[in-house]
Protein backbone atom coordinates (compact mmCIF):
# COMPACT_ATOMS: atom_id res chain seq x y z
CA UNK A 1 0.00 0.00 0.00
CA UNK A 2 1.03 3.85 -0.17
CA UNK A 3 0.74 6.32 1.63
CA UNK A 4 -2.87 7.67 1.03
CA UNK A 5 -3.79 3.78 0.60
CA UNK A 6 -2.27 3.31 4.41
CA UNK A 7 -4.30 6.98 5.44
CA UNK A 8 -7.63 5.81 3.97
CA UNK A 9 -7.40 1.98 5.03
CA UNK A 10 -7.03 2.60 8.64
CA UNK A 11 -7.96 6.22 9.58
CA UNK A 12 -10.74 6.80 7.08
CA UNK A 13 -9.65 10.33 5.19
CA UNK A 14 -9.39 10.70 1.33
CA UNK A 15 -6.51 13.51 1.77
CA UNK A 16 -4.03 15.01 3.16
CA UNK A 17 -3.91 17.73 4.84
CA UNK A 18 -1.01 20.99 3.89
CA UNK A 19 2.44 19.54 4.49
CA UNK A 20 1.43 16.09 5.79
CA UNK A 21 2.14 14.48 2.70
CA UNK A 22 5.47 16.15 2.26
CA UNK A 23 6.64 14.95 6.00
CA UNK A 24 5.46 11.39 5.38
CA UNK A 25 7.19 11.41 1.58
CA UNK A 26 10.64 12.79 3.74
CA UNK A 27 10.21 9.72 5.94
CA UNK A 28 10.06 7.24 3.33
CA UNK A 29 12.53 8.39 1.67
CA UNK A 30 14.71 7.73 4.98
CA UNK A 31 15.54 11.31 5.86
CA UNK A 32 14.85 12.92 9.10
CA UNK A 33 12.59 15.54 9.97
CA UNK A 34 11.47 18.35 11.69
CA UNK A 35 7.45 19.54 11.44
CA UNK A 36 5.96 22.57 13.35
CA UNK A 37 2.60 22.31 13.07
CA UNK A 38 0.66 24.35 14.82
CA UNK A 39 -2.08 21.74 17.26
CA UNK A 40 -4.79 20.56 15.36
CA UNK A 41 -2.65 20.06 12.10
CA UNK A 42 -2.52 16.74 12.16
CA UNK A 43 1.26 15.84 13.32
CA UNK A 44 0.29 12.28 14.87
CA UNK A 45 -0.37 11.12 11.32
CA UNK A 46 2.62 12.23 9.51
CA UNK A 47 4.71 9.62 11.52
CA UNK A 48 2.36 6.72 12.23
CA UNK A 49 1.16 6.58 8.26
CA UNK A 50 4.80 5.40 7.45
CA UNK A 51 5.57 3.82 10.55
CA UNK A 52 2.76 1.13 8.83
CA UNK A 53 4.93 0.82 5.93
CA UNK A 54 8.64 1.23 7.37
CA UNK A 55 10.01 -2.50 7.38
CA UNK A 56 10.97 -2.39 11.59
CA UNK A 57 8.91 -1.10 14.10
CA UNK A 58 8.55 3.08 14.82
CA UNK A 59 9.82 3.93 18.88
CA UNK A 60 7.98 7.08 19.80
CA UNK A 61 8.88 9.40 22.71
CA UNK A 62 6.36 11.19 24.44
CA UNK A 63 6.44 13.43 27.62
CA UNK A 64 2.87 12.22 29.09
CA UNK A 65 1.46 9.12 30.23
CA UNK A 66 -2.24 10.37 29.51
CA UNK A 67 -0.84 11.39 25.77
CA UNK A 68 0.65 7.52 25.10
CA UNK A 69 -2.59 6.26 26.41
CA UNK A 70 -4.62 8.20 24.30
CA UNK A 71 -2.18 7.61 21.02
CA UNK A 72 -2.27 4.02 21.44
CA UNK A 73 -5.74 3.38 22.12
CA UNK A 74 -6.79 5.57 18.84
CA UNK A 75 -4.34 3.52 16.81
CA UNK A 76 -5.72 0.35 18.29
CA UNK A 77 -8.91 1.45 17.60
CA UNK A 78 -8.49 1.53 13.96
CA UNK A 79 -6.94 -1.63 13.90
CA UNK A 80 -3.43 -0.45 14.33
CA UNK A 81 -1.35 -2.64 16.56
CA UNK A 82 0.05 0.12 19.15
CA UNK A 83 1.69 -0.69 22.75
CA UNK A 84 3.48 1.66 25.30
CA UNK A 85 5.60 0.82 28.23
CA UNK A 86 5.76 3.34 30.88
CA UNK A 87 5.12 3.48 34.81
CA UNK A 88 1.45 2.06 34.98
CA UNK A 89 2.37 -1.11 33.95
CA UNK A 90 3.67 -4.26 35.79
CA UNK A 91 7.57 -5.15 35.26
CA UNK A 92 5.90 -8.41 34.00
CA UNK A 93 3.46 -6.55 32.05
CA UNK A 94 6.55 -4.57 30.09
CA UNK A 95 8.18 -7.89 29.93
CA UNK A 96 5.34 -9.06 27.76
CA UNK A 97 5.12 -5.69 25.95
CA UNK A 98 8.44 -5.93 24.56
CA UNK A 99 8.01 -9.51 23.29
CA UNK A 100 5.11 -9.03 21.46
CA UNK A 101 7.37 -6.01 19.53
CA UNK A 102 10.13 -8.37 19.26
CA UNK A 103 7.73 -11.27 17.42
CA UNK A 104 6.16 -8.41 15.27
CA UNK A 105 3.39 -7.81 17.06
CA UNK A 106 3.66 -4.27 17.36
CA UNK A 107 4.72 -1.61 14.80
CA UNK A 108 4.75 1.23 17.08
CA UNK A 109 5.82 1.84 20.67
CA UNK A 110 5.12 4.31 22.88
CA UNK A 111 7.90 5.20 25.81
CA UNK A 112 8.81 8.02 27.91
CA UNK A 113 12.43 9.69 27.40
CA UNK A 114 13.31 8.26 31.06
CA UNK A 115 12.54 5.08 30.15
CA UNK A 116 16.17 5.13 27.32
CA UNK A 117 18.10 4.76 30.76
CA UNK A 118 16.84 1.85 31.45
CA UNK A 119 18.94 -1.34 31.20
CA UNK A 120 15.89 -3.54 30.11
CA UNK A 121 14.65 -1.14 27.05
CA UNK A 122 18.31 -0.70 26.41
CA UNK A 123 18.42 -4.67 25.89
CA UNK A 124 15.55 -4.84 24.27
CA UNK A 125 16.87 -1.90 21.82
CA UNK A 126 19.94 -4.34 20.78
CA UNK A 127 17.62 -6.72 19.67
CA UNK A 128 14.65 -4.88 17.72
CA UNK A 129 14.61 -3.58 14.34
CA UNK A 130 14.14 -0.22 14.79
CA UNK A 131 13.18 1.90 11.58
CA UNK A 132 12.55 5.31 12.94
CA UNK A 133 12.58 6.96 16.38
CA UNK A 134 9.96 9.82 16.58
CA UNK A 135 10.38 12.79 19.33
CA UNK A 136 6.83 13.89 19.84
CA UNK A 137 6.41 17.53 21.58
CA UNK A 138 10.60 17.78 20.57
CA UNK A 139 10.44 21.60 22.44
CA UNK A 140 11.08 19.17 25.73
CA UNK A 141 14.45 18.89 24.32
CA UNK A 142 15.43 22.54 24.46
CA UNK A 143 15.67 24.36 27.72
CA UNK A 144 14.35 27.58 25.58
CA UNK A 145 11.01 25.21 25.15
CA UNK A 146 7.88 25.53 27.58
CA UNK A 147 8.08 22.10 29.33
CA UNK A 148 11.96 21.29 29.40
CA UNK A 149 12.64 18.22 30.23
CA UNK A 150 16.24 16.66 31.03
CA UNK A 151 15.52 13.10 30.47
CA UNK A 152 14.99 14.34 26.83
CA UNK A 153 18.76 14.98 26.41
CA UNK A 154 19.22 11.55 26.11
CA UNK A 155 17.98 10.37 23.15
CA UNK A 156 20.97 11.16 21.09
CA UNK A 157 22.92 9.21 23.23
CA UNK A 158 20.54 5.76 22.58
CA UNK A 159 20.18 6.23 19.34
CA UNK A 160 24.02 6.24 18.83
CA UNK A 161 23.62 2.95 21.08
CA UNK A 162 21.68 1.35 18.14
CA UNK A 163 23.38 -1.44 15.42
CA UNK A 164 21.85 0.78 12.83
CA UNK A 165 20.66 4.42 13.08
CA UNK A 166 17.35 4.79 12.27
CA UNK A 167 15.20 7.45 10.75
CA UNK A 168 14.71 10.44 13.37
CA UNK A 169 11.51 12.61 13.51
CA UNK A 170 10.72 15.22 15.49
CA UNK A 171 7.74 16.90 15.84
CA UNK A 172 6.08 19.92 17.45
CA UNK A 173 3.47 22.41 17.28
CA UNK A 174 4.98 25.63 19.39
CA UNK A 175 8.94 26.47 18.07
CA UNK A 176 10.48 29.89 18.36
CA UNK A 177 13.29 29.68 16.01
CA UNK A 178 16.04 29.62 18.80
CA UNK A 179 13.77 26.35 20.03
CA UNK A 180 13.87 25.05 16.33
CA UNK A 181 18.00 25.14 16.08
CA UNK A 182 18.08 23.39 19.36
CA UNK A 183 16.00 20.58 18.44
CA UNK A 184 18.29 20.23 15.12
CA UNK A 185 21.56 20.55 17.15
CA UNK A 186 20.98 18.12 19.99
CA UNK A 187 19.24 15.40 17.86
CA UNK A 188 21.68 15.83 15.24
CA UNK A 189 19.00 15.56 12.61
CA UNK A 190 21.05 14.75 9.49
CA UNK A 191 20.66 16.89 6.29
CA UNK A 192 16.96 17.01 7.57
CA UNK A 193 14.09 17.69 6.01
CA UNK A 194 12.37 20.81 7.96
CA UNK A 195 8.65 21.86 7.23
CA UNK A 196 6.99 24.42 8.95
CA UNK A 197 3.02 24.55 8.16
CA UNK A 198 2.41 27.91 9.63
CA UNK A 199 1.11 28.79 13.24
CA UNK A 200 -2.09 30.83 11.47
CA UNK A 201 -5.43 28.73 12.80
CA UNK A 202 -7.84 31.22 10.68
CA UNK A 203 -10.74 29.83 12.14
CA UNK A 204 -9.66 30.68 15.40
CA UNK A 205 -11.09 34.51 16.92
CA UNK A 206 -9.02 35.77 19.85
CA UNK A 207 -10.41 37.78 23.02
CA UNK A 208 -9.01 39.37 25.69
CA UNK A 209 -11.32 40.33 28.76
CA UNK A 210 -10.27 42.64 31.03
CA UNK A 211 -13.32 42.01 33.90
CA UNK A 212 -13.52 41.56 37.83
CA UNK A 213 -15.57 38.98 37.97
CA UNK A 214 -14.95 36.32 35.90
CA UNK A 215 -17.70 33.79 37.40
CA UNK A 216 -20.68 35.84 36.28
CA UNK A 217 -18.66 35.83 32.72
CA UNK A 218 -18.33 31.97 32.78
CA UNK A 219 -21.44 31.37 33.38
CA UNK A 220 -23.28 33.73 31.28
CA UNK A 221 -21.53 32.29 28.63
CA UNK A 222 -21.78 28.65 29.07
CA UNK A 223 -26.11 29.57 29.23
CA UNK A 224 -25.43 31.01 26.13
CA UNK A 225 -23.41 28.46 24.76
CA UNK A 226 -25.41 25.03 25.82
CA UNK A 227 -25.25 23.20 22.86
CA UNK A 228 -21.19 23.56 22.26
CA UNK A 229 -18.58 21.86 23.77
CA UNK A 230 -15.29 23.69 25.60
CA UNK A 231 -12.43 23.74 27.60
CA UNK A 232 -12.15 26.12 30.58
CA UNK A 233 -8.43 26.38 31.64
CA UNK A 234 -7.65 27.37 35.32
CA UNK A 235 -4.34 27.80 36.68
CA UNK A 236 -4.46 26.34 39.72
CA UNK A 237 -6.18 22.78 41.26
CA UNK A 238 -8.20 25.25 43.80
CA UNK A 239 -9.97 27.43 40.90
CA UNK A 240 -10.54 24.26 38.79
CA UNK A 241 -12.68 23.36 42.02
CA UNK A 242 -13.95 26.45 42.53
CA UNK A 243 -15.15 26.89 38.75
CA UNK A 244 -16.51 23.74 38.73
CA UNK A 245 -18.64 23.97 41.60
CA UNK A 246 -20.40 26.97 40.49
CA UNK A 247 -21.35 25.69 36.87
CA UNK A 248 -22.22 22.45 38.88
CA UNK A 249 -24.80 24.80 41.39
CA UNK A 250 -26.09 26.39 38.59
CA UNK A 251 -27.33 23.22 36.50
CA UNK A 252 -24.46 23.21 34.07
CA UNK A 253 -23.18 19.92 32.61
CA UNK A 254 -19.68 19.74 33.90
CA UNK A 255 -16.63 17.92 34.33
CA UNK A 256 -13.41 18.48 36.11
CA UNK A 257 -9.65 17.56 35.45
CA UNK A 258 -6.86 18.34 37.37
CA UNK A 259 -3.32 16.00 39.11
CA UNK A 260 -5.09 15.73 42.23
CA UNK A 261 -7.39 13.97 41.29
CA UNK A 262 -7.22 9.85 41.26
CA UNK A 263 -6.27 8.32 38.16
CA UNK A 264 -9.29 6.56 37.79
CA UNK A 265 -11.44 9.70 38.31
CA UNK A 266 -9.47 11.73 35.41
CA UNK A 267 -9.63 8.74 32.85
CA UNK A 268 -13.35 8.82 33.45
CA UNK A 269 -13.81 12.36 33.34
CA UNK A 270 -11.85 12.39 30.39
CA UNK A 271 -13.76 10.59 28.74
CA UNK A 272 -17.40 12.18 29.19
CA UNK A 273 -15.96 15.07 27.98
CA UNK A 274 -14.65 13.31 24.57
CA UNK A 275 -17.67 11.31 24.13
CA UNK A 276 -20.03 14.10 24.91
CA UNK A 277 -21.34 13.19 27.77
CA UNK A 278 -20.55 16.19 29.60
CA UNK A 279 -19.33 18.97 27.13
CA UNK A 280 -17.70 20.89 28.87
CA UNK A 281 -14.24 20.04 31.06
CA UNK A 282 -12.71 22.92 33.94
CA UNK A 283 -8.80 21.77 34.15
CA UNK A 284 -5.79 22.67 34.82
CA UNK A 285 -2.65 22.57 32.16
CA UNK A 286 -2.26 19.11 33.07
CA UNK A 287 -5.50 18.30 31.00
CA UNK A 288 -5.92 18.07 27.01
CA UNK A 289 -2.30 17.05 25.46
CA UNK A 290 -2.73 14.42 22.63
CA UNK A 291 -7.01 14.75 22.71
CA UNK A 292 -8.37 14.52 19.79
CA UNK A 293 -12.20 15.87 20.27
CA UNK A 294 -13.15 17.87 17.02
CA UNK A 295 -16.02 19.91 18.16
CA UNK A 296 -14.34 21.73 20.77
CA UNK A 297 -15.72 24.85 20.26
CA UNK A 298 -14.36 27.59 22.48
CA UNK A 299 -11.50 27.80 24.88
CA UNK A 300 -11.67 29.96 28.19
CA UNK A 301 -8.32 30.74 29.74
CA UNK A 302 -9.72 31.89 33.45
CA UNK A 303 -6.27 32.98 34.62
CA UNK A 304 -3.53 34.07 32.27
CA UNK A 305 -0.78 31.16 31.05
CA UNK A 306 2.51 31.42 31.76
CA UNK A 307 3.93 31.29 28.26
CA UNK A 308 2.64 32.34 24.64
CA UNK A 309 3.59 28.62 23.68
CA UNK A 310 1.12 26.99 26.70
CA UNK A 311 -1.41 29.54 25.83
CA UNK A 312 -1.17 28.95 22.02
CA UNK A 313 -1.32 25.37 22.19
CA UNK A 314 -4.21 25.10 25.03
CA UNK A 315 -6.09 27.62 23.22
CA UNK A 316 -5.27 25.47 19.63
CA UNK A 317 -7.39 22.69 20.65
CA UNK A 318 -10.16 24.35 19.96
CA UNK A 319 -11.76 24.35 16.21
CA UNK A 320 -9.61 21.32 14.85
CA UNK A 321 -12.01 20.20 12.75
CA UNK A 322 -12.04 23.94 10.83
CA UNK A 323 -15.28 25.37 12.25
CA UNK A 324 -15.39 29.04 13.80
CA UNK A 325 -14.60 28.87 17.60
CA UNK A 326 -14.04 31.43 19.85
CA UNK A 327 -10.03 31.37 22.33
CA UNK A 328 -11.46 33.67 25.14
CA UNK A 329 -8.60 34.70 27.91
CA UNK A 330 -9.97 36.10 31.42
CA UNK A 331 -6.93 38.90 32.54
CA UNK A 332 -6.59 40.37 35.56
CA UNK A 333 -3.10 42.12 37.72
CA UNK A 334 -3.89 38.67 40.08
CA UNK A 335 -3.21 36.53 37.19
CA UNK A 336 0.26 37.70 36.94
CA UNK A 337 1.12 37.31 40.60
CA UNK A 338 -0.79 33.72 40.49
CA UNK A 339 1.86 33.02 37.81
CA UNK A 340 5.14 34.55 39.33
CA UNK A 341 4.15 32.15 42.11
CA UNK A 342 4.18 29.09 40.16
CA UNK A 343 7.57 30.12 38.66
CA UNK A 344 8.51 30.60 42.01
CA UNK A 345 7.71 26.75 43.55
CA UNK A 346 8.40 25.07 40.05
CA UNK A 347 10.36 22.09 40.76
CA UNK A 348 14.26 22.32 39.46
CA UNK A 349 15.79 19.47 41.57
CA UNK A 350 16.80 17.45 37.89
CA UNK A 351 18.40 20.86 36.76
CA UNK A 352 22.16 22.14 37.27
CA UNK A 353 22.19 25.45 39.13
CA UNK A 354 23.71 27.30 35.97
CA UNK A 355 20.80 26.02 33.93
CA UNK A 356 18.28 26.84 36.49
CA UNK A 357 19.29 30.43 36.26
CA UNK A 358 18.81 30.21 32.82
CA UNK A 359 15.43 28.62 32.61
CA UNK A 360 14.46 31.14 34.93
CA UNK A 361 14.75 34.35 33.06
CA UNK A 362 13.43 32.45 30.27
CA UNK A 363 10.25 31.91 32.22
CA UNK A 364 10.34 35.59 33.64
CA UNK A 365 10.30 36.89 29.66
CA UNK A 366 7.95 34.67 28.55
CA UNK A 367 5.62 35.89 30.95
CA UNK A 368 6.40 39.46 30.24
CA UNK A 369 5.28 38.25 27.19
CA UNK A 370 1.92 36.93 28.32
CA UNK A 371 1.45 39.98 29.85
CA UNK A 372 2.15 42.12 27.26
CA UNK A 373 -0.23 39.64 24.66
CA UNK A 374 -3.64 40.67 27.51
CA UNK A 375 -2.46 44.78 27.60
CA UNK A 376 -1.90 45.53 23.52
CA UNK A 377 -4.16 47.25 21.61
CA UNK A 378 -3.10 45.93 18.50
CA UNK A 379 -3.95 42.56 16.66
CA UNK A 380 -3.88 39.67 18.66
CA UNK A 381 -3.38 37.03 16.13
CA UNK A 382 -0.65 39.07 14.83
CA UNK A 383 0.96 39.35 18.46
CA UNK A 384 1.07 35.50 18.63
CA UNK A 385 2.56 34.96 14.93
CA UNK A 386 5.06 37.75 15.39
CA UNK A 387 5.93 35.67 18.68
CA UNK A 388 6.60 32.87 16.67
CA UNK A 389 8.33 34.64 13.65
CA UNK A 390 5.80 34.67 11.14
CA UNK A 391 5.67 37.89 9.02
CA UNK A 392 2.09 39.30 8.85
CA UNK A 393 0.33 41.72 6.66
CA UNK A 394 -2.00 44.22 8.66
CA UNK A 395 -5.08 43.07 11.13
CA UNK A 396 -6.72 40.04 10.77
CA UNK A 397 -10.03 41.54 11.68
CA UNK A 398 -10.92 38.68 13.19
CA UNK A 399 -10.15 38.85 17.25
CA UNK A 400 -11.10 40.94 19.93
CA UNK A 401 -8.79 43.84 19.55
CA UNK A 402 -9.45 44.55 15.75
CA UNK A 403 -13.27 44.99 16.79
CA UNK A 404 -12.59 47.39 19.56
CA UNK A 405 -12.53 51.07 19.38
CA UNK A 406 -9.49 52.65 21.41
CA UNK A 407 -8.79 56.39 22.14
CA UNK A 408 -5.12 57.40 22.07
CA UNK A 409 -4.48 59.76 25.03
CA UNK A 410 -0.95 61.91 25.11
CA UNK A 411 0.39 61.32 28.75
CA UNK A 412 3.78 63.06 27.91
CA UNK A 413 2.69 65.72 30.62
CA UNK A 414 2.00 63.42 33.15
CA UNK A 415 4.95 60.91 32.19
CA UNK A 416 7.77 63.83 32.55
CA UNK A 417 6.19 65.15 36.02
CA UNK A 418 6.39 61.59 37.11
CA UNK A 419 9.81 60.76 36.27
CA UNK A 420 10.80 64.37 38.02
CA UNK A 421 8.65 63.33 40.98
CA UNK A 422 11.21 60.29 41.64
CA UNK A 423 14.17 62.34 40.67
CA UNK A 424 12.86 64.91 43.82
CA UNK A 425 12.86 62.06 46.40
CA UNK A 426 16.03 60.77 44.83
CA UNK A 427 14.53 57.56 44.57
CA UNK A 428 14.19 56.79 48.14
CA UNK A 429 10.37 56.23 48.42
CA UNK A 430 7.57 54.12 47.19
CA UNK A 431 4.66 54.04 45.14
CA UNK A 432 2.46 55.87 47.78
CA UNK A 433 4.51 59.11 48.66
CA UNK A 434 5.16 59.45 44.91
CA UNK A 435 1.61 59.06 44.06
CA UNK A 436 0.65 61.24 47.16
CA UNK A 437 3.30 64.25 46.19
CA UNK A 438 1.66 64.06 42.61
CA UNK A 439 -1.90 63.96 43.39
CA UNK A 440 -0.54 67.23 46.25
CA UNK A 441 -2.54 64.47 49.02
CA UNK A 442 -2.54 66.76 52.33
CA UNK A 443 -0.73 63.83 54.87
CA UNK A 444 1.40 64.68 57.62
CA UNK A 445 4.26 62.41 56.30
CA UNK A 446 4.87 63.82 52.84
CA UNK A 447 5.17 67.70 54.97
CA UNK A 448 7.81 66.13 57.40
CA UNK A 449 9.41 64.32 54.30
CA UNK A 450 9.30 68.16 52.99
CA UNK A 451 7.19 66.72 49.61
CA UNK A 452 4.51 69.27 49.54
CA UNK A 453 7.51 72.25 48.77
CA UNK A 454 8.77 69.80 45.88
CA UNK A 455 7.43 70.84 41.99
CA UNK A 456 5.73 67.89 41.37
CA UNK A 457 3.66 68.47 44.47
CA UNK A 458 0.04 68.20 43.14
CA UNK A 459 0.60 68.57 39.56
CA UNK A 460 -1.35 65.83 38.59
CA UNK A 461 -4.21 66.91 40.78
CA UNK A 462 -6.06 68.52 38.06
CA UNK A 463 -9.27 70.19 39.75
CA UNK A 464 -5.93 72.78 41.38
CA UNK A 465 -3.97 75.01 39.26
CA UNK A 466 -1.16 73.87 37.15
CA UNK A 467 2.90 74.43 39.22
CA UNK A 468 3.56 76.67 36.58
CA UNK A 469 0.55 79.07 37.38
CA UNK A 470 1.35 78.35 41.13
CA UNK A 471 4.97 79.47 40.43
Amino acid sequence: MDSKEVLKEYFGYDSFRAGQEDIINAILEKKDVLAIMPTGAGKSLCYQVPAMMLSGITVVISPLISLMQDQVKSLNDVGINAAYVNSTLSESEIDGTLNMVLNGIYKIIYIAPERLESAKFCEFSKQADISMVTVDEAHCISQWGQDFRPSYLNILSFVKKLARRPIISAFTATATSKVRDDILQILSLERPVILTTGFDRSNLTFKVKHIKDKDSYILDYLVSHRQDSGIIYCATRKNVEKVYDMLNANGLSVTKYHAGLSAEERKENQDSFIYDIKPVVVATNAFGMGIDKSNVRFVIHYNMPQSMENYYQEAGRAGRDGENSQCVLLFSAQDVIIDRMLLDNKDFSDVDEEDEFLIRQRDIRRLQIMEGYCKTTGCLRNYILEYFGEKTFGPCDNCGNCHREYHETDMTREAKWVVNCVAETRGRYGLTIVLGTLLGAKRARLRELGADKYKSYGCLLYTSPSPRDRQ
